[in-house]
């Protein structure tokens, strides 16, 4: 099929974004509700503090603001983590990052699938946090197998879809009818089932042994379990949530407040209380929740070693995890600690803490001769930068998300059982290192500045 007869892998991203809001606002009325609320003060931010759209504008993430979204599902087998791969490449969405969740108690390991360009990520930005289950780490042998047999039996893609992904794979991708027919087919594998799969009491077993295993084995597939909008303060996204009818989490996750936000915050509402039918009775489940996040610079090997540190004795001083009734002084501790990350975009720079894009600036394009250094560029006003935007995701927030929303008894131990080999011999491919596509998107702009000026790259 001729190139220009194929619709662009981010084209039908952007649709399969959009068709996914429309049908999660369809099923969880609440996240409407959020996505109002979020547009308030995304409004309010620009209004009050003109400096953050600049910013927005320079980088070409204004026009990718209000289409900003995020969504999470867990699969149960190694097959179904495949075939998500492949039905996301259809997208062009890669796997990037490996995340071990089980050291928090909760027994998935995770990649998210995403664009891996900043060109592509400006026409859709969304991102799907996938997690496949760990039956190994069930302790209870026969509740093992009957996990592993539920899962074995089920199909969650439509037959239609697995011929459109195999279609797009071997003609290049697809053309405009199969696209829209490709976005409406896999709809289906992220849709909420009221009808479980298994028995009130299979439910229960898998529940007692922990929540999640029975959100991931119990239904016909991998529902869609939050979409995340991005907001620019979450601060007053946290306090304006009780006046919308949406209970908050205690605390938000990742850093604390700053001028100039670093990597992921995150809060939620908790999870919904929903009637299901099991094969013998009706009942209720809880999975489903709103999430929302508030994105800041990306930061390199050495600002995630400092961020890490400073987290890490945040939560020592703290003596546990935090929760509702140590909310306020963690976010104290939190925001004691981090007095020693720099909040300042020059000395983040300067300091090697964060991945920062370079822009030609009208100054710098109208002039004859330039300074010949970086730094001399900066300082004569030829060259402007702001911070890479953080695209992933944060093990230690994550996890944290997924517990507020078990509550309590979800706890469980599973100790630190990273498996990174087995989660790509699943998958089918390597994941890719976020941290390497910030490094070469940096290099990119820094190429595409020397080019625009006239300069020599090196």
């Amino acid at each position: 099929m001729p190139a220009q007869d194929l619709v662009s892998p981010d084209r039908i991203r952007a649709r399969f974004s959009a068709a996914m809001s429309l049908m999660y606002k369809q099923e969880v009325p609440l996240y409407g509700t959020l996505l109002t609320l979020v547009s308030e003060v995304n409004r309010q931010v620009m209004a009050m503090r003109p400096e953050v759209g600049e910013a927005l504008r320079w980088t070409g993430e204004i026009e990718r603001l209000d289409q900003e979204r995020h969504g999470a599902i867990r699969v149960g087998t190694a097959a179904e983590l495949a075939t998500i791969g492949r039905l996301f490449a259809v997208m062009g969405m890669h796997p990037v990052g490996y995340y071990d969740l089980s050291s928090a108690g909760v027994p998935v390991h995770s990649t998210a699938f995403r664009a891996v360009h900043e060109q592509s990520l400006h026409v859709s930005p969304f991102r799907v946090f996938t997690s496949l289950l760990r039956l190994e780490l069930i302790d209870d042998p026969a509740l093992r197998e009957l996990a592993r047999a539920i899962l074995e039996k089920r199909q969650i893609f439509t037959p239609r879809v697995l011929e459109l992904i195999a279609r797009s794979e071997a003609e290049g991708g697809l053309d405009e009818a199969h696209a829209e027919e490709f976005v409406e087919q896999a709809l289906h594998t992220f849709r909420w089932h009221h009808d479980a799969t298994v028995s009130a009491q299979e439910y229960q077993r898998l529940h007692d042994q922990h929540r999640l295993i029975a959100d991931v084995v119990a239904f016909k597939g991998p529902h869609i379990n939050h979409l995340t909008p991005r907001t620019l303060d979450i601060d007053a996204i946290q306090l304006g949530m009780p006046a919308k009818g949406i209970p908050p989490k205690a605390v938000i996750e990742g850093p604390p407040t700053r001028r100039h936000p670093i990597l992921l915050r995150q809060t939620s509402f908790k999870a919904l209380q929903e009637a299901i039918a099991f094969n013998d009775a009706e009942g209720s489940h809880t999975a489903r929740f709103g999430e929302i996040e508030q994105r800041g610079a990306a930061l390199t090997p050495k600002g995630r070693q400092l961020y890490d540190q400073l987290l890490d004795a945040t939560r020592e001083a703290l003596g546990g995890a935090p929760a509702e009734s140590n909310a306020e002084r963690y976010m104290s501790l939190l925001a004691e600690q981090f007095r020693a990350f720099p909040d300042d975009l020059e000395q983040m720079r300067v300091q090697g803490l964060a991945y920062f894009r370079y822009f030609p600036t009208e100054k710098g394009l109208a002039a004859t001769t330039h300074p010949d250094t970086l730094e001399a560029l900066i300082e004569a006003g030829h060259v402007h930068y702001e911070a890479l935007v953080y695209e992933d995701f944060l093990p230690v927030s994550a996890a944290g998300i997924f517990q507020s929303n078990l509550g309590d008894d979800g706890q469980a131990e599973y100790g630190s059982n990273a498996n990174r080999e087995a989660f790509e011999q699943a998958l089918g491919q390597r994941v890719q290192d976020e941290l390497a596509l910030y490094a070469e998107s940096e290099r990119r702009s820094l190429a595409a500045c020397a080019q625009a000026l006239g300069l020599p790259h090196r």
